[in-house]
């Protein structure tokens, strides 16, 4: 439930704030996300999956492999086939729809957040299943990170829809259901993860592969297109830090 809170507090900003982040908070926001996303995928996910598999010796790197290239094709095939619109875009992707634009907004966010919350289930799967290779710290770790960068994230997406017309309550309401997907797939993850216990590395990369799709294919093009591009860059490298951090502190 880390994840969502971030999300619902950073919602809550539109009772806060006046007027909508202009576009080099959201993209120094953007940016610090993505460098969170990369590093929990290295550090929280991707380690702890071949740890995992140390038994194969050499080959330990193959269920991380496939898994990190079945996130990357999941994502995909869901980025082709949900109607959905960024920040930053004036053109809708996947299916063509009908969907209002603030309907395809919160479906955007929606989509990068569901490997979020793959990657703490599979982490919580990990650590209830007693695999030494996640800590009970480690996944504390990996949720308080997600959780600090859906802050901005939930401004992100509620403040812009009050700035184009749309009210305080429903904005809120939006930017919180943009987070709800969270959770559901972190239980659909430990519950997979519970009936094939040997997929336990699988799942683990294969969230590590969906978070760095959705960086690259969402986050980086944002935070680098247009001027003001720097401040994307530096805030990937404190969001980096902030979560390798975390993981080491609390490992």
């Amino acid at each position: 439930m880390f994840p969502i809170l971030g999300t619902t507090l950073g919602s809550g900003c539109v009772y806060f704030m006046k007027n909508s982040l202009n576009d080099i908070v959201q993209r120094a926001l953007t940016g610090f996300a993505a460098g969170v996303m990369v590093a929990a995928s290295v550090w929280s996910l991707l380690i702890p999956a071949m740890n995992y598999s140390v038994g194969l010796g050499r080959l330990a790197f193959i269920p991380s492999v496939v898994g990190f290239w079945l996130g990357i094709m999941f994502l995909l095939v869901l980025d082709h086939s949900i109607p959905h619109i960024h920040f930053f875009s004036t053109n809708a992707e996947g299916k063509k729809s009908r969907l209002q634009r603030t309907t395809m907004l919160v479906f955007a966010v929606a989509l990068h957040n569901l490997p979020e919350g793959m990657a703490v289930g599979a982490a919580c799967a990990a650590l209830l299943q007693g695999n030494n290779s996640v800590s009970a710290s480690a996944v504390l770790a990996l949720s308080l990170g997600i959780s600090i960068q859906n802050f901005p994230e939930g401004a992100i997406i509620s403040m812009p829809l009050k700035a184009n017309g749309v009210g305080k309550h429903k904005s809120f309401i939006l930017g919180v259901l943009s987070g709800v997907i969270e959770p559901i797939g972190a239980v659909a993850t430990i519950l997979l993860s519970a009936l094939i216990v040997p997929l336990l590395p699988v799942m683990l990369s294969f969230a590590a592969g969906a978070m760095i799709y959705v960086v690259v294919e969402e986050l980086i093009p944002e935070m680098s297109t247009g001027k003001h591009s720097d401040i994307g860059t530096i805030l990937f490298g404190v969001g980096f830090s902030v979560m390798m951090s975390l993981d080491v502190a609390l490992s």
